[in-house]
């Protein structure tokens, strides 16, 4: 069973209320859809089906590029819309582009600028692709976030995973991001910032404060997510149910993360992962199990009113 927080008379009506007529469910990826071994499990597959087979819509949230996350929903023989770089871009279960909100150009070297004045390293993620002026440090960025997500996990099991994400052509090396933020053709969606130095983290941070038309969010204790203020799980979150007459109040959305608080916030039910951080505990009403023990799967079974298998 789901752990409840503490509510008051009023949120637990209105949450009463969303487990009867709930609507949509929404997961966040790394941390929480995929488990210790960045897959899907079983329970958790086959909750996602049993929800869809109820009319109940599903939709994937995450900070990664469309590739990156089709790629092991594919696998797993999950269809469903995608929200892709923290909301930059929407795709349809059949792959086309819906929303796009990408970082304007003068806006992209001006991020660009305020991150070199702190030596810190930065991936740029576009609607081309994902790039890194840096191998190895593109390298420890993915084990960051693996591993925040799944601590319990070996390294060289993170890094093998790291490794397949270069081979497999979900990130490119080049040798000046300055060629692709005057290329006309490409939309700039995110740069992902990672650094092991907190002050460095914090210095950018600052810096970044002083560039209007942007959010800021995290998915890793090492890294920040700099997307357009309309790239956001929330907002694309909202847009998406609005086009398909749903109401994000009779929706329910799991993660385990900072990016994932503003998808939190709109809808009726907001859970949080059992290894999710403090901050999105609290705020969350319910809180299911860990990734690595099927928590998307417990938590869909008991928002649909269906036994736990």
């Amino acid at each position: 069973m789901l752990k409840k927080n503490r509510m008051t008379a009023c949120e637990k009506y209105r949450n009463e209320r969303c487990r009867i007529m709930i609507t949509s469910i929404t997961s966040d990826m790394d941390g929480t859809l995929l488990n210790e071994n960045q897959e899907i499990s079983e329970a958790n597959k086959q909750a996602i089906l049993d929800a869809q087979k109820q009319g109940i819509e599903v939709i994937v949230a995450t900070g990664r590029s469309y590739e990156e996350a089709r790629h092991v929903l594919k696998d797993a023989g999950i269809s469903c819309d995608i929200i892709c770089v923290n909301g930059a871009e929407v795709r349809s279960k059949e792959g086309q582009i819906v929303h796009q909100a990408g970082i304007e150009s003068s806006h992209a070297k001006q991020i660009a600028a305020a991150l070199n004045e702190t030596g810190i390293y930065f991936e740029v993620y576009t609607d081309k692709g994902t790039y890194t002026e840096n191998y190895d440090m593109g390298i420890e960025l993915i084990v960051d976030i693996f591993t925040t997500a799944n601590p319990d996990v070996t390294e060289e099991q993170v890094r093998q995973a790291a490794r397949e994400r270069f081979e497999n052509g979900h990130i490119r090396l080049v040798d000046d991001y300055g060629a692709i933020f005057n290329d006309d053709s490409q939309l700039v969606y995110k740069f992902l910032v990672f650094s092991f130095d907190d002050e460095q983290l914090k210095a950018a941070n600052e810096k970044l404060k002083n560039i209007d038309g942007i959010a800021v969010s995290s998915s890793g204790k090492e890294n920040l997510e700099v997307n357009s203020i309309e790239a956001q799980k929330g907002v694309a979150l909202e847009k998406v149910l609005k086009e398909k007459g749903l109401s994000p109040e009779d929706g329910m959305a799991m993660g385990d993360n900072l990016n994932d608080l503003s998808m939190m916030k709109v809808v009726g039910r907001p859970v949080a992962m059992g290894n999710a951080l403090a901050q999105i505990k609290e705020f969350c009403t319910y809180q299911t199990a860990a990734n690595r023990d099927d928590g998307v799967a417990k938590a869909i079974r008991e928002a649909i009113q269906s036994p736990v298998k």
